[in-house]
């Protein structure tokens, strides 16, 4: 698969894991890690919603659809920001190997905590995962880049294979995830589906410290190490920001609006301001970021139709869907696995196509097809909504929805990976990931907010209006692809980039030259 390459090759870096087996190793104990954590967060997602929206007398929460949504949501897109801090915590203070295993070890005690019947274990749990999952995904990411950096040949290119072949085997967890957490919360009880999801990531940190001594100095240490001063800087902000917003909270809690509807209002309005903040931070160290950005907000549209399958697809699949297949209740939280069955399914039909197309099957041209898919996903759900009006529906309306989300997903998310890789500078993969993610996260908040007005508008209207919306802004890619394309290749360091001096790269992630 090639996509464009606006960097220099990598240079080789010594204590990297070398050509041949020894890296193939380490990538391979990476993908287990990797494996357990998606089972532990699909797992997860599958049936969060439909605990939350179950009535008490079966052992749910009693929530209300929308509220439920927005929580999900709000769930989703805080495991999307928390990349930037625990990015940066990786980058800086931890280094990636510490960071993985202290994100795991957050992330079963989460899981841990929810199997606790309370409200407070809910929020405290979700928390926790949130903390881990911020701090694990972009250190995994960065790793897979160093470990699947190419010395002799594009660095690009070897990486997008690599991202694409990681994004690939992990749809395994994905399929099986679901069927095992379903079953236990569904027919047996609900916070036994929680412990399962713990399980899992025990498993995957077992798995990783078992493997260390397979990565050299990868991730040994702090990419950019934070000096004293650094430190005490950054100490003293993490402090001011802990006090304002214990200040406002407790000033929302005296003037009676703190409930979940104003945290989570907050909490969206934080999340779209954040990445384009964070972003115009990072023109110290990298230029020319405009089509990067606008490639970036493309996705988070994605995003906003693709996160709404555990959620708003969930509840159709439970409340709207004909799943009595030979007598049995199909759970509904097994139609989750569908999506990534047909990953591993259409996965390598797409990537033929790409090979054939060679270069200009690029970044835009995946990203824009990509919307093109969600987009028409939604315009289906808008006729089956309609037709559901007059009773149950057959499950191959959602078949066919969670196809298109595949081939979507396949297209955009490697290609996003490789390109944030691609555009950090030395000592800064961990943040451009977490970028990457932030943007996601944009998504998945104002697709959760958005279904509050299904309370107002009807189903069928809904998904019709957020589905014309996304195919349109994937006509527009494409259309523009070209300029896209010039755009990122123009992606320069920053002329203020270098004045300060910085630690030598040692580990941890891409090692692109500024």
């Amino acid at each position: 698969m090639r996509t464009v390459d606006p960097s220099p090759t990598a240079p080789p870096v010594p204590g990297g894991p070398r050509p041949g087996r020894g890296r193939r190793r380490g990538f391979g104990t990476l993908l287990a890690v990797d494996l357990w954590e998606r089972f532990s967060f699909y797992g997860m997602a599958a049936i969060l919603v439909l605990y939350l929206t179950a009535a008490p007398e079966r052992g749910g929460t009693g929530m209300a659809p929308q509220t439920a949504t927005a929580v999900f949501a709000g769930y989703m897109s805080l495991t999307f920001m928390a990349g930037l801090p625990g990015g940066w915590l990786a980058d800086r203070v931890l280094g990636a190997r510490r960071a993985v295993l202290a994100g795991g070890a957050l992330i079963a005690s989460g899981h841990g905590v929810l199997t606790l019947p309370s409200p407070v274990a809910l929020y405290g749990g979700l928390l926790l995962i949130v903390a881990g999952t911020g701090l694990t995904k972009p250190s995994l990411a960065a790793m897979v880049a160093a470990v699947s950096d190419d010395r002799d040949g594009p660095g690009q290119d070897r990486r997008e294979a690599a991202f694409s072949l990681f994004y690939l085997c992990i749809q395994v967890s994905a399929l099986i995830a679901p069927v095992v957490t379903g079953l236990l919360a569904e027919k047996v009880a609900w916070h036994l589906g929680f412990a399962a999801a713990a399980f899992g990531m025990t498993a995957g940190l077992a798995q990783f410290s078992l493997g260390l001594r397979r990565f050299g100095d990868v991730g040994r240490r702090p990419v950019r190490p934070l000096g004293r001063d650094a430190a005490e800087r950054a100490v003293r902000r993490t402090a001011a920001v802990l006090a304002a917003s214990a200040a406002a909270a407790g000033a929302a809690a005296s003037a009676g609006v703190l409930g979940v509807n104003g945290v989570l209002a907050c909490l969206g309005l934080v999340t779209v301001v954040l990445p384009f903040a964070y972003l115009r931070s990072l023109r110290r160290v990298r230029g020319g970021l405009g089509g990067f950005t606008v490639l970036m907000v493309a996705s988070s549209a994605f995003w906003m139709i693709f996160a709404q399958s555990g959620s708003v697809l969930g509840l159709f699949a439970e409340r709207h869907t004909d799943r009595v297949v030979f007598g049995f209740e199909v759970p509904a939280s097994w139609f989750q696995s569908v999506h990534p069955l047909f990953v591993l399914a259409v996965a390598p039909l797409l990537a033929g196509l790409w090979r054939r197309a060679g270069p200009r099957a690029d970044v835009p041209v995946k990203f824009s097809g990509a919307l093109v898919a969600a987009g028409a996903s939604f315009l289906l759900m808008a006729v089956a909504a309609l037709l559901a009006e007059r009773g149950p529906v057959g499950p191959y309306w959602l078949l066919l929805v969670y196809l298109l989300h595949s081939c979507g997903e396949i297209s955009l998310a490697p290609a996003g990976l490789a390109l944030a890789a691609a555009v950090a500078p030395s000592g800064w993969t961990g943040r451009f990931l977490a970028v990457n993610g932030l943007f996601g996260a944009v998504g998945v908040v104002v697709g959760g907010q958005l279904f509050r007005l299904t309370a107002v508008l009807p189903l069928p209207l809904y998904f019709l209006l957020l589905g014309g919306a996304v195919l349109t802004a994937g006509v527009l890619v494409g259309a523009g692809a070209g300029r896209l394309r010039v755009a990122v290749r123009a992606v320069r360091p920053s002329p203020h980039h270098g004045r300060r001096p910085t630690a030598p790269a040692t580990s941890g992630g891409d090692r692109t030259t500024p």
